[in-house]
C-alpha cells in the first residue's frame, strides 16, 4: 500500500488541529460559525476530516483564533528565522511565555476559556500585574470581586487570596507580569500635565 504524500498527510491532520485549537480557547462551534461566517456544519465536517480544508475556509478561522495560518496546517518552520512562541496548556488555560530569562519579572499571555469561572483563590509569594486584551476578566482579590473590561488593568500582592478567570460568557485574553520575589512594574515615563493656561482653556 502506497504511503500518503507529505501534503496529504499534513491535510489529514488539519481537522484534529482545528478542534484542539478551538477547545483550548473554549470556543463553541456556534460561536466560531458566527465569527467566521462559515456554517456550523461545515466547521464540524472540517474538524472531523470529512471536508477538505481550503484557504477560503482556513483564513477566517485563523483570523478568528488570532493564530498564524501555518499553525492551523502544521507547516514546517525550517528556514524561517522568526521566533515562534509556543503555547502550552496549563490547568485548562492556554499560556504563552513572553519572556525567556529565568528569575525576575516574567511576562505571559493567557487565554482563559469561558468554562473557567469558578473562583478557587490561592496565595503565594510575589506581585502580579494584569492587563485585559479581550473578553471580560473576573478578579477575586481578598474581599473584592471585580470585573475588568478590555484595556483595564489590576496589580496586587499575591500573598492576598486571589483568583482570576472568565465571567462565564466568553473566553478572556490577558497579559500578565509576575514578580516571584514581589518585584513591581516601574513606570519611568508619564505624560506631563498640560500648562495651567491650557487646562483653563480646556475647561
Amino acid at each position: 500500500m502506497d504511503e500518503p504524500s507529505p501534503i496529504a498527510a499534513t491535510l489529514a491532520q488539519v481537522g484534529t488541529r482545528l478542534r484542539r485549537i478551538r477547545a483550548q480557547r473554549g470556543v463553541t462551534l456556534s460561536a466560531l460559525a458566527e465569527a467566521t461566517g462559515i456554517s456550523k456544519s461545515t466547521l464540524s465536517r472540517l474538524e472531523s476530516g470529512q471536508r477538505r480544508p481550503s484557504l477560503e475556509l482556513l483564513l477566517p478561522i485563523a483570523h478568528a483564533h488570532q493564530v498564524p495560518l501555518d499553525e492551523l496546517v502544521g507547516a514546517t518552520e525550517v528556514g524561517d528565522p522568526r521566533v515562534r512562541l509556543k503555547p502550552r496548556v496549563h490547568h485548562g488555560r492556554t499560556v504563552i511565555a513572553l519572556s525567556a530569562r529565568p528569575g525576575g519579572l516574567q511576562a505571559w499571555k493567557s487565554v482563559i476559556p469561558a468554562e473557567q469561572n469558578r473562583p478557587e483563590p490561592v496565595t503565594h509569594e510575589g506581585y502580579e500585574w494584569l492587563y485585559v486584551l479581550s473578553g471580560r476578566l473576573r478578579l477575586v482579590l481578598a474581599d473584592h470581586d471585580l470585573v475588568l473590561e478590555p484595556g483595564e488593568m489590576a496589580e496586587f500582592d499575591t500573598r492576598l487570596p486571589h483568583w482570576f478567570g472568565s465571567t462565564g460568557r466568553s473566553p478572556v485574553e490577558v497579559l500578565s507580569l509576575f514578580g516571584p520575589q514581589g518585584e513591581r512594574v516601574h513606570v519611568r515615563a508619564r505624560p506631563q500635565s498640560p500648562p495651567a493656561e491650557q487646562r483653563r482653556t480646556a475647561d
